[in-house]
């Protein structure tokens, strides 16, 4: 099993707060005979609809020293991820989870929105000091 991200607790207990029950950490699925393991699945309960939301949530820190690279990395991941749990049939909608900071910097660069807007990828925007989500992006 891969090691959690440096912010993981962080995120975690985000979606908590804003009343998100966790319930895979990590979320495990197979494609392939491959193991893969997104970062948290979480539910919630939406009172209008009465109906059950679930999420799998990618979470990235963006600390290294080449964020490309890391972005690199997060959009296979996110790919990979989202083929597979679309292959097992898994009603998960999938999230990558980024710092606000690198949102609001990196983020909104050509390369980041083009791949955003291309491939649909769905973000959860969190502050690392309140541990709070900030934005979601659909």
């Amino acid at each position: 099993m891969p090691a959690k991200d440096i912010y993981h607790n962080q995120v975690k207990n985000a979606l908590i707060k804003e009343g998100w029950l966790i319930t895979d950490d990590p979320l495990s699925v197979q494609f392939g005979g491959i193991d893969l393991y997104v970062d948290l699945g979480a539910e919630k309960l939406i009172a209008a609809k009465k109906d059950e939301q679930q999420i799998a949530v990618e979470i990235k820190s963006f600390q290294s020293a080449s964020l490309t690279a890391e972005f690199h990395t997060a959009v296979g991941q996110f790919i990979n991820y989202r083929i597979a749990l679309e292959n097992e049939e898994l009603d998960y909608t999938l999230y990558l989870a980024v710092p606000v900071e690198i949102y609001n910097s990196y983020f909104q660069r050509q390369l980041p929105q083009t791949v955003i807007q291309r491939y649909h990828f769905k973000l959860v925007i969190y502050d690392i000091d309140t541990q709070e989500i900030v934005k979601w992006i659909n």
